[in-house]
């Protein structure tokens, strides 16, 4: 950990920052889990110990709840489970994703200490748990969790105070990080990295976090000179600042003083109206069709619930058509709504319709984040793709390009979604060249390939809010 070191931020506690110069894409630290679980809804699809998603998983023979893709995957996540099956077995069921996750903490906790590596700056003990600042309801759900735990902890491991397990149990809800799958596409387990707990928050970072390998990544995303504090996302940006520091004083516990909340920029392109001709819309035609544009996202999202996605094309495509000539193209509400239509009129192989939406989403996002923000990466290649399965072989390859070029600064070389989109930047380059020679041929081609191929269905829509959060807090 000789790149960053441990410093008292001004108004925040205890963050980090770099010890000597970054440039976009440099790792700046890796970290393995303290501990983590599978979540719960996921508990059969996703291995427990490598968290990849399989198609067939091995269920573990004692307690009957652990899954893993073979015996080299179960003989690698015995060690973390080998308390677990037998707590299992004598507690009658399965508790939780947090009592798990607290119990392997705890586990890990009494055999190793609150320092498991010579690359940990802070221990357990000097994490901050926020338990005072809970809300009430929050209050009461978190008590039956420790309650549950007590019944749960099998009476010949160490025994502990309640204080001790209430700060442990503080420190996931204000501090876990959630772990996504092996292509970083949908997040399927919690676990707590105490170093990622040490980074403070700002709306416009100048670090990203993803998972590589079973590791977290803190990688720059530009320039950062010795010394400077290293800071990343809490919260989507594609949020205006109030709704931000809302979020984050309810989930972390803390008022957001940076920059872009303070003077609150871009607000004005996240709720603005289209400007045509050198004529803008009305104060109140804009807050009319924002108005409706929100209702609708919600009836939208009750119809992609009840997997009625031909309904959920309805809601979009009336909605757009109403408050598009209103709402800026970085209007934040329908900017959601391009996003949707086209993920679901992909799944539905309507590609030409979701290739425009796609489109239209990635030049708002381009307006809007950072321009090595992960979120607009993995929209354009989205976009890329659909377009490149609508035919539009030009635009697609363009927007596989720019991805490919994010991704690498977010993500690296090594990750298993960079390594799928250069092998897509290769396939689409070859294609437009064949597409520049002689399009008809290119078509005729093309045509041949999907008939000799069936297409298979895209995956399932998911909900507008959905996404892989980092999860942390402000004071430590």
């Amino acid at each position: 950990m000789e790149n960053v070191t441990v410093f008292d931020s001004p108004g925040k506690g205890r963050g980090l920052k770099a010890s000597k110069e970054f440039w976009a894409g440099d790792v700046i630290f890796s970290e393995p889990s303290f501990a983590a679980v599978v979540f719960d809804s996921l508990a059969e699809r996703i291995c427990h110990s490598c968290f990849r998603r399989q198609d067939k998983l091995q269920r573990c023979g004692q307690c009957k709840f652990s899954h893993y893709c073979d015996r080299t995957c179960q003989r690698a996540g015995w060690a973390e489970h080998k308390q677990e099956c037998a707590a299992i077995k004598n507690y009658g069921k399965v508790p939780n994703e947090n009592i798990r996750l607290v119990a392997r903490i705890m586990w890990r906790f009494d055999k190793e200490g609150g320092v498991v590596s010579d690359t940990q700056l802070t221990t357990l003990d000097q994490l901050e748990d926020h338990i005072e600042d809970m809300q009430e309801d929050e209050l009461k759900e978190f008590k039956v969790d420790v309650h549950n735990f007590l019944d749960y902890w099998p009476r010949n491991s160490k025994q502990h105070t309640t204080e001790v397990i209430s700060h442990v149990f503080g420190l996931i809800n204000c501090n876990g990080f959630t772990v996504s799958d092996q292509r970083g596409l949908q997040a399927v387990g919690v676990g707590l990295f105490p170093n990622l707990c040490l980074i403070n928050h700002d709306c416009w970072p100048n670090c990203t976090v993803i998972l590589n390998h079973g590791k977290i990544e803190l990688r720059s995303l530009g320039k950062i000179v010795e010394g400077e504090e290293l800071t990343v996302s809490y919260v989507d940006f594609l949020n205006v600042s109030e709704e931000r520091q809302r979020m984050l004083k309810t989930q972390y516990f803390f008022d957001c003083t940076c920059q872009h909340c303070k003077e609150r920029i871009k607000d004005d392109l996240k709720m603005g109206g289209r400007e045509q001709d050198d004529v803008k819309p009305s104060n109140e035609q804009v807050k009319e069709s924002t108005d409706y544009c929100f209702q609708e996202l919600d009836k939208m999202e009750q119809a992609r619930l009840k997997g009625d996605y031909h309904e959920v094309v309805k809601i979009c495509t009336q909605c757009i058509e109403k408050t598009e000539p209103v709402l800026a193209d970085t209007h934040i509400y329908l900017l959601r709504m391009w996003s949707s239509l086209s993920e679901v009129q992909a799944y539905l192989q309507y590609f030409e319709d979701a290739a425009e939406y796609a489109r239209k989403m990635v030049e708002g996002y381009m307006k809007l984040y950072h321009p090595n923000n992960p979120t607009l990466g993995m929209a354009a290649m989205r976009a890329g793709v659909t377009h490149w399965q609508a035919g539009l072989i030009e635009v697609g390859h363009g927007m596989v390009c720019k991805a490919y070029a994010i991704l690498m600064i977010t993500h690296g070389p090594t990750h298993p979604i960079t390594k799928d989109l250069e092998s897509m930047r290769v396939q689409t380059e070859m294609e437009l060249r064949m597409f520049k020679q002689n399009e008809y041929v290119y078509h005729s081609m093309r045509e041949a390939a999907l008939k000799n191929r069936p297409m298979t269905m895209m995956h399932e829509p998911k909900s507008v809010e959905e996404g892989i959060k980092n999860l942390f807090h402000r004071r430590k």
